[in-house]
């Protein structure tokens, strides 16, 4: 099959529709990303790029078209406005022409924000190809919840837009089955709508890491609480800081974060402020390859998001990368994402934004026998094996996308 996926954001720019491509290739498929310059989470374009460089490139395999872009910088509403709408606006118009030949089927990947689906429509209606439509993150619900936008008539105007994009869809693919009802109320009719969950690339595993490696020297010693991923509004720092505070009596336990984003220098100040420095670790940071070795140095990987009904039915990409790297997780967290680590046995979960209960579970973790802690990594990458494993996934995508192209050339 030709397969066109669209996505605001790809390598390299660290997001998981950089492995499903790669997983589709290997599958023999003929793949091409329509994409924009990388420039996310720093705000500013990755070296080697640029707002005219690099319009074509190629991804061990993977055909790469890129639109000029402009960065989202320190991540403002207005600054993340224009390089949400940008992209829209210049890769509706610029799609049709930079994607030459036909396609069999087109995926969208939409992490925020939900316009990068309007230049996947300009392209189903120009190729005649059918539109899959992969739903990370609710609109407008995401936009409320953090902040990002309050006016009520901007959301109502967004809701609408979402509306329009879902609609003209074949499919739409929900990264949780709690996303479900919200889809629907969007006009989406229940045939139309297909659980596909996150995965975790192939190098998500449990490993064994050497007595000299140079991760262990960026790591303190002692009990380490490890939180890997985008440090933003969603992610609730003001909990993990406030439990931090609380066990300053447990000696030995260090809050190691590994990531960057939006919020980082604010929650940077706060641990100065706090004067948390000697137990909460910013650093930054790390290439993907190296993060099972960080996460096999970890003695519980942290999980945390905001608490907001829209945030209660997402699944934090993240759980499937802990769980596949067999490590013990505690989080604080409502919903889908508590579902799944109190279902797969992997660790503990306490209520969004409880910094109390949080200090609490980590108390516990910590004065718990490591045996104990490490069978409790055992069942989340059994669970992950049955629930997440990404050939297992991969097919389920394959068989969707084959019969969308069929329906679609019977038709034609």
């Amino acid at each position: 099959m030709k397969i066109l996926l669209v996505t605001q954001y790809f390598w390299p720019e660290n997001f998981r529709i950089n492995d499903l491509a790669l997983g589709l290739l290997g599958r023999g498929h003929e793949v091409t990303v329509f994409t924009g310059k990388p420039n996310y989470p720093g705000g500013r374009f990755f070296s080697g790029y640029g707002f005219f460089g690099r319009a074509r490139e190629d991804y061990h395999g993977v055909s790469v078209i890129r639109v000029p872009l402009i960065p989202r910088g320190a991540g403002g509403p207005l600054a993340l406005a224009l390089n949400y709408l940008w992209f829209a606006l210049i890769g509706s118009l610029l799609a049709p022409f930079r994607c030459g030949g036909n396609y069999d089927a087109i995926l969208v990947y939409e992490v925020s924000p939900v316009t990068v689906g309007l230049p996947a429509l300009v392209l189903k209606w120009v190729k005649r190809a059918p539109v899959l439509f992969w739903v990370q993150d609710l609109w407008p619900q995401t936009l409320s919840a953090t902040g990002a936008v309050r006016a009520r008539w901007m959301l109502a105007l967004v809701d609408r837009l979402v509306r329009f994009i879902y609609r003209h869809c074949d499919l739409v693919l929900v990264q949780a089955r709690a996303f479900t009802p919200h889809v629907q109320a969007q006009g989406v009719s229940a045939d139309r709508i297909r659980y596909y969950p996150n995965t975790a690339e192939a190098l998500y595993r449990p490993v064994t890491v050497e007595p000299q490696a140079p991760e262990r020297r960026l790591l303190p010693e002692g009990f380490r609480v490890m939180f890997a991923g985008n440090i933003g509004a969603a992610q609730d720092f003001e909990t993990i800081l406030g439990a931090a505070e609380m066990l300053g009596d447990e000696r030995g336990v260090h809050w190691v974060v590994l990531g960057d984003g939006r919020e980082y220098d604010r929650v940077a100040r706060e641990i100065a402020q706090r004067d948390l420095g000697g137990t909460v670790h910013l650093l930054g940071r790390h290439p993907v390859e190296s993060m099972s070795r960080f996460f096999a140095l970890a003695d519980v990987m942290l999980v945390t998001l905001r608490k907001e009904p829209i945030f209660a039915l997402t699944i934090p990409s993240k759980v499937q990368s802990y769980l596949a790297c067999g490590r013990p997780i505690v989080g604080a967290l409502d919903g889908e994402g508590a579902n799944v680590i109190g279902e797969s046995g992997a660790g503990v979960a306490v209520g969004a934004g409880d910094a109390r209960a949080l200090a609490q579970a980590v108390r516990d973790l910590h004065r718990m026998p490591a045996p104990e802690r490490e069978a409790m990594g055992a069942r989340g990458r059994r669970y992950f094996e049955q629930h997440f494993e990404r050939e297992l996934l991969l097919t389920r995508l394959e068989q969707w996308l084959q019969g969308l192209a069929k329906g679609h050339q019977c038709a034609s």
